[in-house]
């Protein structure tokens, strides 16, 4: 029997930087409402903003597109989509299916030490809010909920979950900025008590009751009125 050819060899595959950076920067707006739903920006302006070429921007847009998190226009203009009712309606209910499971499913995973880091987070959190700091907000509170539902280890849930803040975080901006920080309502420390006591069912309810909480905010602001909020701006360097 004849032998077997040798494996090649491993090669090293190369990341580009600011490919990397770029996507970083773009999905950190994206989550942290810096983009406006509907308001629609150029590939060559938004590469000029961040300081790079074309190219690295036009990879991380069309990623995103697939999550249905940027729509790229026959034009060629980059918008977030407009939120609409059905599809609110959609994501919403996909997050009611899939983050409380996602939980449930973390919590084998999950200790002591994690239940300290998600107290410290929400310690951060609830100052933000006394603030009126909707952006920090945003992106402690999506590092509270992802400290959870990593753990979980999905290689199917984790990235649906992904795609839907993706997707809702432009337009939750807009509600706080109309409504404001002072009317949130979170079920962090019923979460943060779950992980605390190993109690996956408690982590599973606080979650949805967190998303519920969200969800009752977001009936005080019409969908309709969202296109007037604040200006995006990224930052060099996000």
């Amino acid at each position: 029997m004849a032998d077997l050819d040798p494996a090649p060899p491993d090669k090293t595959v190369l990341r580009d930087p600011a490919r990397d950076r770029v996507a970083r920067t773009v999905r950190d707006a994206l989550l942290t409402g810096r983009f406006v739903p509907g308001r629609a920006v150029t590939l060559r302006g938004l590469a000029k903003e961040l300081g790079v070429s074309p190219m690295p921007v036009r990879e991380a847009v069309r990623s995103l597109a697939a999550e249905n998190a940027l729509d790229i226009r026959a034009n060629g203009r980059i918008q977030v989509p407009t939120m609409t009712p059905r599809r609110l309606d959609e994501i919403l209910t996909a997050r009611r299916l899939l983050e409380p499971e996602l939980a449930r499913m973390a919590m084998a995973r999950l200790g002591r030490a994690d239940a300290r880091a998600l107290r410290d987070i929400d310690d951060t959190i609830d100052a933000s809010l006394r603030n009126g700091d909707a952006e920090t907000y945003m992106r402690l509170n999506h590092a509270f909920h992802f400290r959870i539902y990593r753990a979980a280890e999905s290689i199917v849930m984790l990235p649906l979950v992904e795609s839907l803040w993706l997707q809702f975080a432009p337009f939750m901006r807009t509600v706080y900025g109309r409504v404001g920080t002072a009317a949130l309502e979170d079920h962090h420390k019923e979460a943060i008590a779950a992980v605390r006591s190993n109690n996956a069912d408690a982590l599973k309810e606080a979650i949805a009751a967190d998303i519920g909480a969200g969800m009752a905010l977001i009936a005080t602001a019409p969908v309709e009125d969202t296109s007037a909020t604040p200006r995006r701006t990224i930052r060099r360097g996000d």
